[in-house]
C-alpha cells in the first residue's frame, strides 16, 4: 500500500496519461453535452446503481416531461415515479424531486457543500456536480474509481484521501469523468482489457501479476427465492389495480391484486430480479370468488399516467397471451408477506 508521499510521485503520470486517454476516448454521452447543473444532477442521479445503457434511455424523456427543477419540484409524486419506472431504486426518485424543490425555491447551489445538502444527494453526486458544473476540485468515489485505484496502488481498501491526491485541480470534471470511465469500459471488475489502459505501466497489480486480486471481492448476500402471484381481473376495458400500500417490495406503486378466482386461468410465468431476491412471478386469469376493499378499476387512459411497479407491468404484457388450464408448481416460498 502506498502512502501519501508515495502518491506525489505518481499522480502527474497518471494525471497527464488518464486526461490524454479521456480526450481521445471519452463517449459522447447527452449529460456531457450541457452545462446545465440541473440537468447533470438528473444523470448523477440516474446513474447510480445504474448502467449507463439504461439511463440513456431514460434521460431524454424524463428532462422533456420535467425540462427544469421548477417543473420537477411541481409535479405529482405519481408522474415522477411513473417516468421512472424502470429505472429501479425509486427512492432516487423521490429524492430528486425533493432535491427540486429545495433549488426551486433557493436556486442551484454552486458550493461543494450545500450541493452536499441537498436531499438525497450524497459525497460521490456532490463532488460530481461541483467537479464537472463549477470546476471544484473535489474527486469523486464510487465503485469504477474504487477499482482503478485498488489495481494501480495495490491497496485493498483505497481510500477517498488517495483519489483527493491524485486529482487534477486544473481539469477536476474532466478527471473525474476519465477515471469513472477507465473503470466502466477498460478496468473491468472481470477480464479487464489491461493492453488499452492508459496506466498500464503504472499499475502495480499489473506489474505483479495479480489484477485479479484487487479489490478483494465481497460476499454477495444469499439469493432469497420467491414467489409472487398477479391476478388478472378486467371488467369492459377496466383492469382490477392495487393502489400504492406504503409498504412491501413497491410501496409507491400500483400494481395487480392476488385474490381468490375461480375457472382461474395461468396466463404466464417469469422471473424478476430485486437486489437480491429472485422472485418467480405466476399471472393468473379468471373470475375473482370476491373483490377486497381497496381495490380500484382503472381505466387504460388513466393506467398510462399511473405509476405502474415492474412485474404488474411484465405480467401485463405477458398476460395477453393464451390462457392455460391447471396449475403450475410455485418453486419458491410466497412473496405475500412482503405484499401486506
Amino acid at each position: 500500500m502506498l502512502s501519501l508521499d508515495d502518491l506525489q510521485a505518481l499522480k502527474q503520470g497518471i494525471r497527464h496519461r488518464l486526461l490524454a486517454w479521456y480526450d481521445r476516448n471519452r463517449r459522447d454521452l447527452p449529460w456531457r453535452r450541457t452545462g446545465d447543473p440541473y440537468r447533470i444532477l438528473v444523470s448523477e442521479v440516474m446513474l447510480q446503481q445504474t448502467r449507463v445503457a439504461a439511463v440513456e434511455r431514460y434521460y431524454h424523456a424524463f428532462l422533456e416531461r420535467f425540462p427544469t427543477a421548477a417543473a420537477l419540484a411541481a409535479a405529482p409524486e405519481t408522474a415522477v415515479l411513473h417516468a421512472w419506472a424502470g429505472l429501479g431504486y425509486y427512492s432516487r426518485a423521490r429524492n430528486l424531486q425533493a432535491a427540486a424543490r429545495h433549488i426551486a425555491a433557493n436556486g442551484f447551489p454552486s458550493r461543494y457543500e450545500d450541493i452536499l445538502a441537498l436531499p438525497g444527494v450524497g459525497p460521490y453526486t456532490a463532488a460530481a456536480v461541483a467537479s464537472i458544473v463549477f470546476g471544484q476540485p473535489f474527486a469523486v468515489f464510487d465503485g469504477n474509481v474504487r477499482r482503478v485505484l485498488s489495481r494501480v496502488l495495490t491497496d485493498p481498501t483505497p481510500s477517498t484521501k488517495q483519489a483527493d491526491a491524485l486529482l487534477d485541480a486544473t481539469r477536476p470534471g474532466d478527471y473525474n469523468q476519465a477515471i469513472m470511465e477507465l473503470g466502466a469500459l477498460v478496468c473491468l471488475p472481470r477480464s479487464p482489457d489491461c493492453p488499452r489502459c492508459p496506466l498500464l505501466r503504472l499499475c502495480k497489480a499489473r506489474r505483479l501479476g495479480q489484477v485479479d486480486r484487487f479489490p478483494p471481492r465481497k460476499a454477495k448476500p444469499a439469493t432469497e427465492k420467491l414467489t409472487l402471484r398477479l391476478c388478472l381481473v378486467r371488467r369492459g376495458r377496466s383492469i382490477l389495480l392495487k393502489p400504492p400500500s406504503g409498504n412491501g417490495l413497491w410501496p409507491h406503486f400500483w400494481t395487480l391484486p392476488d385474490l381468490p378466482l375461480g375457472n382461474a386461468r395461468l396466463r404466464a410465468t417469469f422471473f424478476h430480479t430485486v437486489t437480491f431476491r429472485k422472485i418467480a412471478v405466476e399471472v393468473w386469469a379468471g373470475k375473482p370468488k370476491r373483490i377486497p376493499q381497496g381495490l380500484e378499476w382503472i381505466t387504460p387512459a388513466r393506467l398510462a399516467k399511473l405509476p405502474l411497479a415492474t412485474p404488474a407491468r411484465k405480467a401485463l404484457a405477458a398476460g395477453s397471451g393464451s390462457a392455460r388450464a391447471g396449475t403450475e408448481p410455485r418453486p419458491y416460498r410466497s412473496v405475500a408477506r412482503f405484499q401486506s
